[in-house]
């Protein structure tokens, strides 16, 4: 498999858009090459990163500068997975040069109505990247699910509906990824205290590689 490069987008605050990035980003290096781009303005991957002191196993980051274009194409001729922690808005310059050459966009989405209808926007700018990237894929990942909520059972009917796909695998409720937040390092990092989430990230992974 050719090198990727992975956007995690969403333009509504959190969804997990971070902690997704971060612990994918940590997954991916157990099996290749992988660097982090931070593209957010609040430069929360960043701050998780320095907070593990180098210490941490996670991958580098990176900053997206003015040429956004020109950072990712050079990281991902040196790595062979790049994941971009995206701004939180589906307009501007920047989300527009990664959607232009990102391999692959992947959405996260609480169970709760007002996230599903921001994420309509989501699949709008999706479907408007293709124009310029046909290859460009993408799928929604949901996220903070219960499997005794009735919302969180019935979000994959609800997403159905959408012109992008579901990711079978999704990311529990577990207070394993806010304690890694906490703790500057990923679920991987975190011993018997993480092996669930971990169990959530891996299952992402493996069906993102197949795709």
């Amino acid at each position: 498999m050719s090198n990727r490069i992975i956007a995690v987008i969403n333009q509504k605050g959190g969804t997990g858009k971070t902690t997704l990035a971060l612990n994918l980003s940590a997954g991916l290096a157990l099996r290749s090459s992988t660097h982090l781009v931070d593209a957010d303005p609040q430069r929360s991957i960043t701050q998780w990163v320095g907070m593990g002191g180098g210490n941490s196993g996670l991958p580098g980051v990176a900053q997206l500068g003015g040429n956004p274009a020109g950072v990712l194409s050079k990281l991902s001729r040196k790595h062979r997975y790049v994941v971009v922690d995206c701004p939180p808005t589906v307009q501007g310059d920047a989300i527009v040069a990664i959607l232009r050459v990102a391999h692959l966009a992947l959405i996260p989405v609480l169970p709760s109505p007002i996230d599903l209808w921001a994420s309509v926007d989501m699949a709008v700018a999706v479907n408007e990247a293709r124009q310029y990237n046909p290859d460009l894929r993408a799928c929604l990942v949901l996220n903070q699910l219960e499997a005794r909520n009735a919302l969180s059972r019935d979000m994959r009917e609800a997403v159905a509906e959408f012109d992008v796909p579901v990711l079978v695998a999704g990311m529990q409720r577990r207070a394993a990824y806010r304690s890694a937040a906490v703790e500057g390092q990923s679920v991987y990092g975190m011993g018997k205290r993480g092996q669930q989430a971990v169990a959530d990230i891996e299952a992402i992974i493996e069906e993102v590689l197949c795709l």
